[in-house]
């Protein structure tokens, strides 16, 4: 396995670490809204995406794809969109899943992280923090 590889495979599996803490950090707080609180799905659902949304963006930025650069506007824009279409993403699955499908609220919510992750992440690799591409010198 060449070293480009396993920074791939490293740099995969820092993402997933991230992704497990977001997922309890938004589930925990879901939960607590809709169970503790008696909050709506969807007012629960945004909040505690909101949260998952501010530690991905921390661990992500310093951790996973460290740039070894400032953070720039058009960075942050990017990520804010991917987190957007993620976050639609989400609550259509949560949603069409609990009043469409009549699944409970935990049941949704578990289904719509599945599909908010890969989302997030095909985003997230391929534009938000892309390597730039190499100049191939002319020979």
């Amino acid at each position: 396995m060449t070293s480009g590889s396993r920074g791939k495979i490293n740099q995969l599996a820092k993402f997933a670490t991230v992704g497990v803490m977001n997922t309890a950090v938004d589930l925990v707080v879901f939960s607590a809204l809709v169970y503790g609180l008696g909050a709506a799905s969807a007012l629960a659902q945004t909040i505690s995406y909101l949260c998952g949304f501010l530690n991905s963006y921390v661990w992500n930025r310093s951790w996973t794809f460290r740039t070894g650069k400032r953070a720039s506007a058009g960075e942050l824009l990017r990520f804010g969109i991917v987190n957007a279409v993620s976050f639609g993403v989400s609550m259509a699955v949560l949603l069409g899943m609990e009043k469409g499908l009549g699944f409970s609220p935990l049941a949704a919510k578990l289904v719509s992280i599945v599909a908010s992750l890969a989302a997030n992440y095909a985003g997230s690799k391929l534009w938000v923090f892309r390597e730039p591409q190499r100049k191939q010198e002319e020979a």
